[in-house]
Formats: C-alpha cells, sequence, structure tokens
C-alpha cells in the first residue's frame, strides 16, 4: 500500500469546485509532481495532504486521503502529529523569529525532547542533510532571518527533516529562490528521494522533467493523467496532456 492514497476527493470554496473526484495513489520513496495550469487544483490536492486545507475559509472536503491506511481527513485524526509525519515547505521561506539553531530545535522540543546533546546531533543531521552546516555552524545563534532567502529554504527544509516525517511537501518551493538556490534546493530534493516520499507541486515543467519520477496532471479540477514521469512526457495518452505540454495550455 502506498503511504499517500487519495480516493474520490472533492473540495469546494464557497460552492465552487476546486477538485472533482479526484483518485490517485502516490509512489513511495519517489518524487511525485503535480503539474497543471494556474488555479487547476495542485495546491488544494497539497494542502489537503496535511490538512492545511482545514485553515481555508469556506472549504468544504469530500471524500478520503489515506497515510498509512488511515483516513487522515476524519475529524478525530491528531492534526499535529499528522503534521510531524508530514513535512511541508511553501512557496517562500518562513524561518521562525528565533536563532538558526533554534529553528531546526523548535520540532523536537514540542514533540517532547529536552536532551541537549541529542538536540545538537538533530541540528547537525539536518543542517548537513540540506548542505547548510558548512555555511553557518559557526553561527548557530544567529537570528535566521539574516540569512539569504535561498538559505532560508534550506533551513525550512531542515526544520521539516528535524521531527522525522515520512513524507515531504513542496508547495512550489523553489518559485521564489534565484536559479542557483534553487538548484541547491533541488539537489537536496533528489539526495533525499527514497528516505522520504516527495510530492512537489510545481508551475515550471522543466523542473517537473528534471525531478519527477511520477507525475499527476491536473486540469480544472480533474485529474486527467497520471503515472510514471518518462511515460507521461514522452508518450501522454490524453488530449488535454498534450496541449499542456505542448504550450497549448498555460
Amino acid at each position: 500500500m502506498s503511504h499517500i492514497s487519495i480516493r474520490n476527493l472533492t473540495v469546494s470554496y464557497d460552492g465552487q469546485n476546486a477538485l472533482k473526484n479526484v483518485s490517485v495513489d502516490i509512489p513511495d520513496g519517489q518524487i511525485t509532481a503535480i503539474i497543471g495550469p494556474s488555479g487547476c487544483g495542485k495546491t488544494t490536492l497539497l494542502r489537503c495532504c496535511n490538512r492545511l486545507i482545514d485553515l481555508t475559509d469556506g472549504a468544504r472536503v469530500e471524500g478520503a486521503v489515506l497515510i498509512d491506511g488511515a483516513n487522515i481527513l476524519d475529524p478525530s485524526v491528531d492534526v499535529i502529529s499528522l503534521r510531524k509525519k508530514m513535512g511541508f515547505l511553501a512557496q517562500r521561506p518562513y524561518p521562525l523569529p528565533m536563532s538558526i539553531y533554534e529553528n531546526i530545535a523548535y520540532g523536537p522540543r514540542i514533540h517532547g525532547l529536552k536532551d541537549r546533546h541529542q538536540l545538537d546531533r538533530i541540528v547537525e543531521r539536518c543542517l548537513q542533510a540540506t548542505s547548510l552546516w558548512g555555511e553557518v555552524k559557526d553561527r548557530l545563534r544567529a537570528p535566521a532571518a539574516k540569512l539569504s532567502v535561498g538559505q532560508q529554504q534550506r533551513l525550512c527544509l531542515a526544520r521539516a527533516l528535524a521531527v522525522e516525517p515520512e513524507v515531504l511537501l513542496g508547495d512550489e518551493p523553489t518559485s521564489a529562490l534565484d536559479p542557483l538556490s534553487a538548484q541547491q534546493v533541488e539537489r537536496r530534493l533528489v539526495e533525499l528521494k527514497g528516505e522520504y516520499t516527495i510530492v512537489l507541486v510545481t508551475h515550471i515543467l522543466r523542473q517537473a522533467r528534471r525531478l519527477a519520477d511520477y507525475v499527476v496532471f491536473l486540469y480544472l479540477g480533474e485529474l486527467v493523467e497520471h503515472g510514471p514521469a518518462a511515460e507521461v512526457f514522452q508518450n501522454p495518452r490524453e488530449t488535454r496532456t498534450k496541449a499542456y505540454l505542448g504550450g497549448e495550455v498555460s
């Protein structure tokens, strides 16, 4: 069974459908790219996977998002525990208003870890995993806000890794970055797949071609096509997919 199985998912905002009866399994240990034109439901789908959709006024959700076989849309689900399992990277980095060290230690602390030596190890491990350790190891007590935007996004990735998630969700995580910083984040994600199931929303087809092992194509809230990236990009089955990949729909 896949970590993430989406079944008959329909989402509406104030009566207007954003997703219509979407069903798809997300492969484990791979990078899945959710692609499609603006307003097609990409971010809505992603936000359902960690219940961030709950924060949207007027949103109504039907269907199921199964994580390890359990429907996370059930009202009885512990959302804090869910979000520990589902790491999230937003479009823009949002470092906490504290030091570099405390940004990473924050998650383990709120989940009950108090041992300083263990926290030190987690901070170093996560900064190493995101190639930040060499850049910041001598200023861990400096405010995270003083990092460059690209460094801040890698810090946010390190912060997500610190609570040992099973899945990483990214909502256009390089869209606010310069090309070099975006390349660094992409490289880290490729290195992390296998350890984590990674799901990315991207509006950049070149990025999807570079990174994706699996592709989910949405159009006007409908799931049009999904499959291994090589098949979808090289031999799409659906006319709407061909049109989008050919630049006829943006």
